[in-house]
Protein backbone atom coordinates (compact mmCIF):
# COMPACT_ATOMS: atom_id res chain seq x y z
CA UNK A 1 0.00 0.00 0.00
CA UNK A 2 1.44 3.55 -1.00
CA UNK A 3 2.95 5.30 1.73
CA UNK A 4 1.25 8.70 1.05
CA UNK A 5 -1.92 7.42 1.89
CA UNK A 6 -1.37 6.47 5.66
CA UNK A 7 -1.98 9.60 7.20
CA UNK A 8 -5.20 9.79 5.61
CA UNK A 9 -6.36 6.12 6.99
CA UNK A 10 -5.19 6.77 10.35
CA UNK A 11 -6.69 9.94 10.24
CA UNK A 12 -10.09 8.61 8.78
CA UNK A 13 -9.70 5.86 11.57
CA UNK A 14 -9.09 8.48 14.48
CA UNK A 15 -12.40 10.19 13.28
CA UNK A 16 -14.53 6.88 13.00
CA UNK A 17 -13.36 6.08 16.89
CA UNK A 18 -13.47 9.75 17.70
CA UNK A 19 -17.60 10.28 16.75
CA UNK A 20 -18.48 6.53 17.65
CA UNK A 21 -17.28 7.50 21.67
CA UNK A 22 -18.54 11.12 21.29
CA UNK A 23 -22.25 9.96 20.40
CA UNK A 24 -21.44 7.13 23.00
CA UNK A 25 -21.07 9.80 26.02
CA UNK A 26 -24.28 12.06 24.49
CA UNK A 27 -26.17 8.53 24.58
CA UNK A 28 -25.51 7.73 27.86
CA UNK A 29 -26.15 10.81 29.24
CA UNK A 30 -29.73 10.77 27.54
CA UNK A 31 -29.88 7.11 29.01
CA UNK A 32 -28.95 8.43 32.78
CA UNK A 33 -31.33 11.24 31.95
CA UNK A 34 -34.34 9.21 31.31
CA UNK A 35 -33.49 6.89 34.26
CA UNK A 36 -33.12 9.58 37.04
CA UNK A 37 -36.60 11.09 35.49
CA UNK A 38 -37.99 7.55 35.67
CA UNK A 39 -36.69 7.56 39.63
CA UNK A 40 -38.05 11.18 39.94
CA UNK A 41 -41.86 9.81 39.29
CA UNK A 42 -41.47 6.67 41.17
CA UNK A 43 -40.44 7.90 44.58
CA UNK A 44 -43.13 10.87 43.64
CA UNK A 45 -45.84 7.80 42.94
CA UNK A 46 -44.92 6.02 45.70
CA UNK A 47 -45.20 9.48 48.36
CA UNK A 48 -48.61 9.73 46.50
CA UNK A 49 -49.48 6.26 47.92
CA UNK A 50 -48.72 6.90 51.56
CA UNK A 51 -50.91 9.90 51.90
CA UNK A 52 -54.22 9.59 53.28
CA UNK A 53 -57.00 10.80 51.58
CA UNK A 54 -59.09 11.75 54.75
CA UNK A 55 -56.41 13.82 56.05
CA UNK A 56 -57.70 17.90 55.33
CA UNK A 57 -54.03 18.77 54.24
CA UNK A 58 -54.21 16.22 51.41
CA UNK A 59 -54.27 18.28 48.36
CA UNK A 60 -51.90 20.61 49.63
CA UNK A 61 -49.61 18.11 50.36
CA UNK A 62 -50.22 16.53 46.49
CA UNK A 63 -49.40 20.00 45.04
CA UNK A 64 -46.46 20.09 47.29
CA UNK A 65 -44.78 16.45 45.99
CA UNK A 66 -45.75 17.37 41.99
CA UNK A 67 -43.80 20.49 42.80
CA UNK A 68 -40.80 18.97 43.98
CA UNK A 69 -41.06 16.39 41.21
CA UNK A 70 -41.24 19.21 38.77
CA UNK A 71 -38.48 21.07 40.38
CA UNK A 72 -36.34 17.72 39.67
CA UNK A 73 -37.00 17.96 36.11
CA UNK A 74 -35.83 21.02 35.71
CA UNK A 75 -32.77 20.17 37.88
CA UNK A 76 -31.93 17.32 35.39
CA UNK A 77 -33.19 19.34 32.52
CA UNK A 78 -30.81 22.11 33.34
CA UNK A 79 -27.90 19.58 34.54
CA UNK A 80 -28.07 17.66 31.39
CA UNK A 81 -28.18 21.05 29.14
CA UNK A 82 -25.05 22.07 30.61
CA UNK A 83 -23.13 18.96 30.86
CA UNK A 84 -24.31 18.47 26.95
CA UNK A 85 -23.01 21.52 26.15
CA UNK A 86 -19.70 21.36 27.95
CA UNK A 87 -19.40 18.31 26.42
CA UNK A 88 -19.79 19.70 22.62
CA UNK A 89 -17.49 22.57 23.29
CA UNK A 90 -14.96 20.32 24.53
CA UNK A 91 -15.70 17.86 21.48
CA UNK A 92 -15.30 20.42 18.90
CA UNK A 93 -12.43 21.73 19.93
CA UNK A 94 -10.51 17.82 20.53
CA UNK A 95 -11.88 17.72 16.84
CA UNK A 96 -10.20 20.88 15.87
CA UNK A 97 -6.81 20.22 17.88
CA UNK A 98 -6.55 16.73 16.70
CA UNK A 99 -7.00 17.28 12.76
CA UNK A 100 -4.68 20.53 12.99
CA UNK A 101 -2.11 18.17 14.39
CA UNK A 102 -2.87 15.35 11.95
CA UNK A 103 -2.37 18.10 9.44
CA UNK A 104 0.46 19.68 10.66
CA UNK A 105 2.00 16.61 11.07
CA UNK A 106 1.69 15.46 7.10
CA UNK A 107 2.68 18.70 6.31
CA UNK A 108 5.87 18.11 8.40
CA UNK A 109 6.44 14.68 6.70
CA UNK A 110 5.56 16.60 2.99
CA UNK A 111 8.04 19.42 4.13
CA UNK A 112 11.02 16.54 4.79
CA UNK A 113 10.49 14.56 2.02
CA UNK A 114 10.60 18.21 -0.11
CA UNK A 115 14.01 19.34 1.90
CA UNK A 116 15.48 15.89 1.19
CA UNK A 117 15.14 16.50 -2.24
CA UNK A 118 15.77 20.13 -2.39
CA UNK A 119 19.07 19.41 -0.62
CA UNK A 120 20.04 16.75 -2.84
CA UNK A 121 19.56 17.67 -6.28
CA UNK A 122 21.74 20.87 -6.05
CA UNK A 123 24.89 19.01 -4.04
CA UNK A 124 24.58 16.18 -6.90
CA UNK A 125 24.20 18.58 -10.18
CA UNK A 126 27.83 20.81 -8.05
CA UNK A 127 29.53 17.57 -7.30
CA UNK A 128 28.91 16.21 -11.03
CA UNK A 129 29.73 19.34 -12.61
CA UNK A 130 33.29 20.01 -10.61
CA UNK A 131 33.97 16.01 -11.50
CA UNK A 132 33.27 17.10 -15.13
CA UNK A 133 35.88 20.20 -14.83
CA UNK A 134 38.42 17.90 -12.89
CA UNK A 135 38.21 14.92 -15.28
CA UNK A 136 37.72 16.22 -18.58
CA UNK A 137 39.61 19.25 -20.39
CA UNK A 138 36.64 21.22 -21.78
CA UNK A 139 36.82 24.00 -24.18
CA UNK A 140 36.34 27.94 -22.39
CA UNK A 141 32.53 28.33 -23.33
CA UNK A 142 31.83 24.60 -21.93
CA UNK A 143 33.96 25.32 -18.86
CA UNK A 144 31.69 28.56 -18.28
CA UNK A 145 28.74 27.24 -19.01
CA UNK A 146 28.95 24.07 -16.76
CA UNK A 147 30.46 26.84 -13.81
CA UNK A 148 27.13 29.30 -14.82
CA UNK A 149 25.28 26.02 -13.89
CA UNK A 150 27.13 25.25 -10.79
CA UNK A 151 26.66 29.09 -9.10
CA UNK A 152 23.06 28.21 -9.88
CA UNK A 153 22.57 25.34 -7.60
CA UNK A 154 24.66 26.81 -5.14
CA UNK A 155 22.82 30.02 -5.19
CA UNK A 156 19.85 27.87 -4.93
CA UNK A 157 21.08 25.75 -2.16
CA UNK A 158 21.74 28.96 -0.33
CA UNK A 159 18.64 30.55 -0.59
CA UNK A 160 17.01 27.19 0.78
CA UNK A 161 19.38 26.88 3.86
CA UNK A 162 18.68 31.16 4.34
CA UNK A 163 14.80 29.90 3.88
CA UNK A 164 15.19 27.54 6.80
CA UNK A 165 17.43 29.33 9.06
CA UNK A 166 15.09 32.80 9.12
CA UNK A 167 11.87 30.71 9.13
CA UNK A 168 13.15 28.77 12.28
CA UNK A 169 14.45 31.78 13.92
CA UNK A 170 11.08 34.19 12.94
CA UNK A 171 8.69 30.97 14.68
CA UNK A 172 10.95 30.95 17.50
CA UNK A 173 11.96 34.50 18.38
CA UNK A 174 15.47 34.01 17.66
CA UNK A 175 16.14 36.56 15.28
CA UNK A 176 16.43 40.08 16.47
CA UNK A 177 14.72 42.46 13.43
CA UNK A 178 17.08 45.32 12.86
CA UNK A 179 15.43 48.27 12.34
CA UNK A 180 17.57 51.02 10.24
CA UNK A 181 16.84 53.00 6.90
CA UNK A 182 18.18 52.27 3.70
CA UNK A 183 17.65 52.29 -0.44
CA UNK A 184 15.02 50.10 -1.33
CA UNK A 185 15.31 51.08 -4.26
CA UNK A 186 18.38 49.84 -4.93
CA UNK A 187 18.30 46.31 -3.41
CA UNK A 188 15.48 45.55 -5.20
CA UNK A 189 17.71 46.71 -8.76
CA UNK A 190 20.14 44.46 -7.42
CA UNK A 191 18.09 41.56 -6.75
CA UNK A 192 16.39 41.69 -10.21
CA UNK A 193 20.06 42.05 -11.57
CA UNK A 194 21.09 39.09 -9.95
CA UNK A 195 18.14 36.92 -11.14
CA UNK A 196 18.99 38.15 -14.68
CA UNK A 197 22.40 37.26 -14.94
CA UNK A 198 21.58 33.68 -12.98
CA UNK A 199 18.64 32.95 -15.74
CA UNK A 200 19.89 34.60 -18.85
CA UNK A 201 17.39 32.79 -20.41
CA UNK A 202 14.18 34.08 -18.93
CA UNK A 203 12.35 36.84 -19.42
CA UNK A 204 13.02 39.62 -16.87
CA UNK A 205 10.61 43.46 -16.24
CA UNK A 206 11.18 45.56 -13.76
CA UNK A 207 9.85 49.27 -12.91
CA UNK A 208 11.63 50.38 -9.87
CA UNK A 209 10.89 54.09 -8.65
CA UNK A 210 14.44 55.67 -8.07
CA UNK A 211 15.41 56.60 -3.72
CA UNK A 212 12.15 55.38 -1.97
CA UNK A 213 13.90 54.83 1.16
CA UNK A 214 12.42 52.29 3.83
CA UNK A 215 13.02 51.57 7.15
CA UNK A 216 13.04 47.87 8.47
CA UNK A 217 15.51 44.78 8.50
CA UNK A 218 17.54 45.09 4.88
CA UNK A 219 18.55 41.26 4.78
CA UNK A 220 14.42 40.19 5.69
CA UNK A 221 13.18 42.84 2.95
CA UNK A 222 15.91 41.14 0.46
CA UNK A 223 14.46 37.39 1.10
CA UNK A 224 10.93 38.86 0.88
CA UNK A 225 11.57 40.34 -2.76
CA UNK A 226 13.91 37.02 -3.53
CA UNK A 227 11.55 34.46 -2.45
CA UNK A 228 8.29 36.01 -4.21
CA UNK A 229 10.48 36.16 -7.52
CA UNK A 230 11.73 33.06 -7.23
CA UNK A 231 8.16 31.71 -6.65
CA UNK A 232 7.12 33.37 -10.13
CA UNK A 233 10.39 31.58 -11.79
CA UNK A 234 9.57 28.10 -10.19
CA UNK A 235 5.84 28.59 -11.56
CA UNK A 236 5.78 30.76 -14.80
CA UNK A 237 6.72 29.17 -17.74
CA UNK A 238 10.11 29.75 -19.57
CA UNK A 239 9.24 31.75 -22.45
CA UNK A 240 6.33 33.95 -19.97
CA UNK A 241 7.77 37.44 -18.48
CA UNK A 242 8.23 37.69 -15.22
CA UNK A 243 7.47 41.33 -14.03
CA UNK A 244 8.31 43.49 -10.78
CA UNK A 245 7.14 46.94 -10.00
CA UNK A 246 8.02 49.28 -6.79
CA UNK A 247 6.62 52.48 -6.60
CA UNK A 248 5.65 54.93 -3.87
CA UNK A 249 2.43 56.72 -3.13
CA UNK A 250 1.70 59.08 -0.27
CA UNK A 251 2.62 56.97 2.68
CA UNK A 252 2.34 53.54 0.86
CA UNK A 253 5.07 51.45 -0.57
CA UNK A 254 4.31 48.73 -3.04
CA UNK A 255 6.05 45.88 -4.42
CA UNK A 256 4.41 43.92 -7.28
CA UNK A 257 5.34 40.92 -8.55
CA UNK A 258 3.77 39.24 -11.97
CA UNK A 259 3.79 36.22 -13.67
CA UNK A 260 1.80 34.02 -16.38
CA UNK A 261 2.00 30.45 -14.52
CA UNK A 262 -1.12 28.44 -13.75
CA UNK A 263 -2.14 31.19 -11.56
CA UNK A 264 -3.58 29.75 -7.47
CA UNK A 265 -7.12 28.63 -7.54
CA UNK A 266 -9.52 31.57 -5.33
CA UNK A 267 -9.91 28.96 -2.53
CA UNK A 268 -6.08 28.31 -2.10
CA UNK A 269 -5.21 32.17 -2.50
CA UNK A 270 -5.30 32.24 1.76
CA UNK A 271 -3.52 28.89 2.13
CA UNK A 272 -0.85 29.49 -0.12
CA UNK A 273 0.71 31.73 2.88
CA UNK A 274 0.24 28.77 5.38
CA UNK A 275 3.98 27.54 6.67
CA UNK A 276 4.65 24.40 4.57
CA UNK A 277 1.52 24.52 2.48
CA UNK A 278 2.21 23.56 -0.89
CA UNK A 279 -1.33 23.17 -3.59
CA UNK A 280 -2.01 19.83 -4.13
CA UNK A 281 -2.68 20.91 -8.17
CA UNK A 282 -0.11 18.37 -10.56
CA UNK A 283 1.33 22.03 -11.53
CA UNK A 284 2.89 22.53 -8.30
CA UNK A 285 3.88 19.20 -6.97
CA UNK A 286 5.91 19.19 -9.99
CA UNK A 287 7.47 22.30 -9.44
CA UNK A 288 10.72 23.00 -6.86
CA UNK A 289 9.95 24.01 -3.16
CA UNK A 290 9.03 23.44 0.55
CA UNK A 291 6.65 25.42 0.94
CA UNK A 292 8.31 27.77 3.19
CA UNK A 293 8.86 31.04 0.86
CA UNK A 294 5.51 32.88 0.82
CA UNK A 295 5.24 32.03 4.49
CA UNK A 296 8.69 34.04 4.96
CA UNK A 297 6.86 36.40 2.83
CA UNK A 298 4.10 37.08 4.85
CA UNK A 299 5.61 36.79 8.23
CA UNK A 300 8.34 38.88 7.04
CA UNK A 301 5.64 41.76 5.64
CA UNK A 302 3.59 41.28 8.80
CA UNK A 303 6.68 41.96 10.99
CA UNK A 304 7.37 45.13 9.20
CA UNK A 305 3.98 45.93 9.82
CA UNK A 306 2.82 45.58 6.65
CA UNK A 307 0.69 43.19 4.18
CA UNK A 308 0.72 40.67 1.24
CA UNK A 309 -2.24 39.59 -1.30
CA UNK A 310 -2.12 37.65 -4.37
CA UNK A 311 -4.89 37.98 -6.83
CA UNK A 312 -5.25 36.71 -10.58
CA UNK A 313 -3.17 38.03 -13.70
CA UNK A 314 -4.71 38.61 -17.75
CA UNK A 315 -5.03 36.14 -19.08
CA UNK A 316 -2.74 33.71 -16.70
CA UNK A 317 -0.59 33.55 -13.92
CA UNK A 318 -0.69 35.92 -10.11
CA UNK A 319 0.38 39.02 -8.92
CA UNK A 320 2.02 39.02 -5.47
CA UNK A 321 1.59 42.39 -4.01
CA UNK A 322 2.80 43.89 -0.73
CA UNK A 323 2.15 46.94 1.15
CA UNK A 324 4.68 48.66 3.42
CA UNK A 325 5.11 51.87 5.63
CA UNK A 326 7.44 54.42 3.80
CA UNK A 327 10.09 55.28 6.10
Amino acid sequence: MPQRFLPRQKLALATAIYWFLLFYIIAALFFWYIRLQQQNQQMANFRLTELVADDPAYLQKVEKINSEAEKKTYQYQGEGATFLGIIIICAIFVFRAVRRQFRVAQQQQNFMMAITHELKTPIAVAKLNLETLQKHRLDEQKQQKLIQMTLQETNRLNTLTNNILISSQLEGGGYKLVREEFDLSSITEKIMLEFQQRFPERHFRWQIEPEIDFKGDPLLIQIMVSNLVDNAIKYAPKEGPIELNLKKKQDKIAIEVRDQGPGIPQTEKVKVFQRFYRIGSEEVRRAKGTGLGLYLCKKIASDHHGSIQVTDNQPSGCIFTIQLQSA
